[in-house]
């Protein structure tokens, strides 16, 4: 079985009727933005939580845009439990913004680590082509290295650049989740 998608306005009206919402990103996502009902059961720890979700009542869940959500539906519709229909919020947390409904919004809390690679990651490919071409052919092996860090992130799941962004000051502090 599937879980539907519904829509943020479909949400709301589930979540007046008695419905969870269930915010499946991480705590560093969460803390950023987020929805005020929602309760947080990050995805890295769906496996181990007791999720006890009251019987009876339509357990909703979103990540940002609905691809993690759409991915990983059967644990998802596992961890609702027998006795709770579930559905995946369509578009995630960035249909609810564009709905117009509202978010809780702290920009004193660091960027997503993944946005952060991202940033980092294209800023030093960048930088390695352009030195490469105007200052010496031997800068090309940035983007070389760059790349092959995020193929070996991507085939293996750990990314070292994000561990060590994790180290930086701004991330080390503690993030304060709803």
């Amino acid at each position: 079985m599937s879980l539907k998608t519904v829509s943020p306005e479909q949400t709301r009206q589930l979540l007046n009727d008695g419905g969870v919402l269930v915010d499946i990103r991480e705590a560093d996502e969460h803390a950023r933005e987020r929805i005020a009902s929602a309760r947080h059961l990050p995805l890295s720890r769906l496996d181990n939580a007791d999720a006890d979700f009251p019987k009876g009542k339509p357990v909703i869940f979103h990540c940002r845009s609905g691809a993690r959500t759409l991915a990983n539906a059967s644990r998802l519709e596992a961890a609702a439990g027998e006795g709770c229909e579930a559905f995946i919020v369509e578009g995630g947390l960035d249909a609810w913004r564009k709905a117009g409904l509202p978010v809780i919004a702290d920009r004193s809390q660091p960027i997503e680590i993944q946005r952060q690679v991202q940033i980092v990651a294209g800023g030093l490919g960048l930088a390695g082509v352009l030195l490469g071409f105007f200052v010496s052919q031997w800068f090309f092996i940035v983007p070389g290295f760059i790349g092959a860090g995020l193929l070996f992130a991507g085939l293996s799941g750990f990314c070292g650049m994000a561990r060590l962004l994790m180290l930086a000051p701004w991330n080390r502090r503690q993030v304060r989740s709803a």
